[in-house]
């Protein structure tokens, strides 16, 4: 898909052009208490504890994990870890290898699924979860239904995934409710487009398997393919390709969804009356809030109308006030029309923020920290709305060979990803312990990503993980340090008022600031932080922070760096705060405004 961002408007460039940039976090007349930190798990992942990872593993070889592994103990410290949402992700059955046909599920044909385990966004049946997950397969629901209680004890939410755009190829729904009609049950495949079906058709041509095992490319034999899988009528497949022979690195496991769009026809759209598609997704999502999930991540959210989100969203929230929505989004382009008139609590902002930063984290010659300003400036009447990560199931890890390798050397980036905004801040499993994403799996190849298509155990998680006792004991000296990092950074981020519910002032011109260097101010009335970030490989940063008069306290003022506990005593604010920060470092200080009556402003974690 074609990404681009957004230009500048006139306010934005007269932002950036001051010495001081501010801007307000556009918040509402009700002021949330806490900041969102997101901790995304692969279930499937998180709590294997098996270790063989042979390559293209069946389940009995490489295990799997499942939803008692996540016990009290693994969620209670990842609370404790600062975290406030847990994102389970590949609940939802989709199409896979293993045979649970004994069970009444209905078996794939490994031809149109990718690895043994398969891909979590090729959902086969909406109203279930998926068989690997769970002890005894036959009560697979009241498994994940005892997950969702085991969380809100811990006093955390619970987020899924909603895959709106596309369904696995052989979707089969045998849990649906009484009444409930599969997709596709009474579509004319005569018919390319129709507003009434529920898929997109290519009359006259039969689907054509892909050649190809996995994304490298690879051409070992898989032993269960033997390309015969017969779909008479093809369909198109989920992202976008309107053929009968899809390659291997489309979506091809997977059939677009019509949501009333004629794509042969100039995308002329058919919104009334309503589209099925559009009632059945309604009900799909009835049934999980029903169930006390308290959000949904929706994946690829901007291939399906906005019209339809600002539908369905209002839906959902008039049967259970407080659910959240959170778009995966690329296009910042439509960030505000997602937002606006799709109802959207909060989007992605991969395509800005995570890829300026990147930048920086690889040290790439053209990177600077303009970018942040820039993109800052852009999205000021929104920030508070963006989801910040620099790592998800879809990105390389921090600590593989092709991103940075060390992943001491995200240290900024991970302080700007959390403190910049207002907005959630998300990390994926693994990410706190610097999980490299090593190994040639199957279908997900050596790609510098931890797997979501095969059976796999995670190696440096697991030593966190410890085999179910979840207290790190297998970490390395340097690996409990960064989690001690990401715990410090998280709690504070979550539990400050200035970070959670503050302003954002950006610190420019400031004496000895190269290209690198970005310093910026998070305040409310009574509190202010300074967050220094150094961006340099090679150079410490060695200035005196100069801040806007209005934030000076008066006289003497103990500080203490919230991220080395450094402390630093500062006998007169008005002449600036001097800092020592690292090579790729930060340095948080938080303090009390002028205004508050108290003498001194040390920093805390609270």
């Amino acid at each position: 898909m074609g990404y681009r961002f957004l230009t500048l408007s006139i306010l934005a460039c007269l932002a950036i052009s001051c010495g001081t940039y501010s801007r307000q976090t556009g918040r509402s007349t009700m002021e949330k208490s806490d900041k969102m930190v997101i901790y995304q798990m692969m279930v499937r992942l998180f709590g294997n504890k098996h270790t063989n990872n042979s390559f293209n593993g069946s389940v009995s070889e490489n295990g799997t994990g499942k939803f008692i592994d996540i016990n009290e103990r693994a969620l209670k410290e990842l609370k404790e870890l600062g975290i406030s949402h847990i994102w389970f992700t590949g609940v939802i059955e989709h199409a896979g290898m293993t045979d649970y046909s004994s069970f009444g599920i209905k078996q794939d044909d490994p031809d149109i699924v990718k690895g043994r385990a398969g891909s979590p966004y090729a959902i086969k049946d909406y109203y279930d979860v998926d068989p690997d997950l769970a002890v005894n397969v036959r009560n697979r629901m009241q498994e994940f239904e005892e997950l969702i209680d085991r969380t809100h004890r811990q006093g955390l939410k619970v987020l899924i995934d909603f895959v709106p755009n596309h369904v696995a190829r052989t979707y089969n729904s045998d849990a649906k409710p009484a009444g409930v009609e599969d997709f596709g049950a009474r579509d004319d495949r005569s018919r390319s487009f129709h507003p009434a079906n529920d898929f997109y058709y290519i009359p006259g041509k039969g689907f054509v398997v892909p050649e190809g095992t996995n994304a490298g490319g690879d051409a070992f034999t898989h032993p269960m393919k033997d390309m015969l899988f017969d779909e008479p009528v093809a369909k198109a497949t989920g992202n976008n390709v309107f053929s009968e022979k899809p390659s291997i690195n489309d979506w091809s496991e997977t059939v677009k969804l019509n949501y009333g769009i004629d794509y042969s026809d100039n995308e002329k759209t058919w919104f009334e009356p309503v589209p099925p598609v559009w009632i059945k997704m309604k009900d799909i999502l009835l049934f999980w809030a029903d169930k006390n999930v308290d959000g949904f991540r929706c994946d690829v959210a901007e291939m399906v109308p906005v019209e339809f989100w600002a539908w369905v969203i209002p839906e959902i929230k008039k049967a259970k006030p407080g659910i959240l929505f959170i778009a995966e989004s690329y296009n910042p382009a439509s960030y505000q029309k997602y937002l606006s008139t799709g109802q959207f609590d909060y989007l992605y902002d991969k395509v800005g923020t995570y890829d300026a930063l990147k930048r920086l984290i690889k040290n790439e010659p053209a990177a600077t920290v303009a970018d942040l300003s820039r993109i800052n400036a852009e999205q000021q009447a929104f920030s508070d709305k963006l989801l910040y990560f620099l790592e998800n199931h879809d990105e390389e890890r921090l600590a593989s060979d092709a991103f940075v390798k060390d992943p001491w050397l995200a240290l900024p980036a991970m302080v700007v990803s959390a403190t910049q905004s207002s907005g959630p801040v998300m990390i994926y499993f693994g990410q706190e312990v610097g999980e490299p994403g090593k190994g040639k799996e199957g279908y997900g190849g050596e790609d510098n990503r931890t797997t979501i298509f095969d059976y796999w155990g995670v190696p440096e998680h697991q030593k966190w993980m410890n085999k179910g006792l979840f207290d790190g004991a297998g970490l390395s000296a340097d690996q409990k340090k960064l989690r001690g990092f990401y715990k410090t950074l998280l709690n504070f981020s979550k539990n400050s008022k200035a970070i959670s519910n503050g302003a954002f002032t950006e610190l420019r011109d400031q004496p000895g600031f190269s290209k690198r260097n970005y310093a910026y101010l998070r305040h409310t009335k009574d509190e202010v932080v300074l967050v220094v970030n150094n961006f340099d490989r090679d150079f410490a940063l060695n200035t005196t922070i100069s801040i806007p008069a209005e934030f000076v306290p008066k006289g003497k003022v103990d500080l203490t760096n919230i991220l080395s506990g450094k402390k630093l005593a500062v006998s007169d604010m008005a002449s600036g705060i001097p800092v020592s920060v690292p090579a790729m470092s930060s340095w948080i200080i938080e303090f009390n405004s002028k205004n508050d009556e108290k003498s001194t402003g040390e920093a805390k974690i609270k």
